[in-house]
């Protein structure tokens, strides 16, 4: 792009889309959504996660699932599909499939910031929620993401307890979901986030740096839940492997941090 953005009108949000360059990373590009930054690529090693809630999700998923075959991934919310980009490299052979409201910005971003060679990719334009019962009707996954959630302003309809039993459905039974939870303090929507996910999944596991956990700060923390049971030795892996600082908190853990 020469350094100069480019520009596409979002109809559904009413705003502009950017793509710019990251000056401090070369080979790297920025997609904002009217002046918020959205997410980071870097197209000449995609394998490299910047965003520190993307790398926090990225890294939970090599403790959870070693790269020793291929993964069958559900993006909700494509952003710069920079976990597809990713597993694309770490998880060989992998198939996504990217799910976004926004039919323009599926285009702007395959357009401006191509996939890298290899990476299997079927882009869908679709609610977050309907798309399970109906593009997506009985198929499992190997490990979802959801990256839709800012706060209270969440789509109410993708915050429930029951969309949280819908994806369970759509997972395979090894299968991980990852949310992104933006949140500001007292972070009561990220406990009432928390509080649906163990409705529906036997393991609920929140992760983000530790100030997060003092309720005082604003940010994003990654919900990770699964159908069986996570070992605490797994868990301890999950927060060693950072991105630093990091804090990982499940069951009495999460108890304590999830009362009102």
């Amino acid at each position: 792009m020469n350094g100069k953005p480019a520009k596409r009108w979002l109809g559904f949000v009413q705003a502009h889309a950017s793509i710019y360059d990251d000056d401090l990373i070369p080979g790297s590009k920025i997609l904002a959504i009217g002046d918020a930054p959205q997410s980071h690529v870097n197209l000449a090693h995609p394998e490299e996660v910047f965003y520190e809630y993307l790398a926090r999700i990225a890294n939970h998923l090599q403790v959870l699932r070693t790269p020793e075959k291929p993964l069958k991934m559900l993006h909700l919310g494509a952003g710069a599909l920079t976990l597809a980009r990713w597993a694309s490299v770490v998880y060989p052979g992998s198939k996504h499939v990217a799910v976004d409201i926004e039919r323009e910005l599926l285009d702007f971003v395959l357009t401006q910031l191509p996939l890298p060679s290899g990476c299997n990719l079927t882009p869908v334009v679709a609610d977050a929620r309907s798309v399970l019962a109906e593009e997506l009707a009985g198929e499992k996954f190997d490990a979802i993401v959801l990256d839709i959630f800012s706060g209270p302003e969440a789509p109410e309809h993708l915050t429930t307890p029951e969309y949280y039993t819908e994806l369970r459905e759509s997972l395979t039974e090894d299968g991980l979901l990852f949310v992104n939870i933006g949140d500001d303090p007292p972070l009561r929507f990220t406990k009432s986030q928390v509080a649906a996910a163990r409705s529906a999944f036997d393991f609920v596991m929140l992760s983000s740096t530790p100030e997060m956990f003092t309720a005082r700060y604003p940010g994003n923390l990654i919900l990770t839940a699964s159908k069986k049971q996570v070992p605490e030795e797994l868990v301890d892996r999950c927060q060693a492997a950072g991105p630093y600082p990091a804090e990982v908190r499940s069951g009495l853990d999460l108890d304590r941090f999830s009362k009102p």
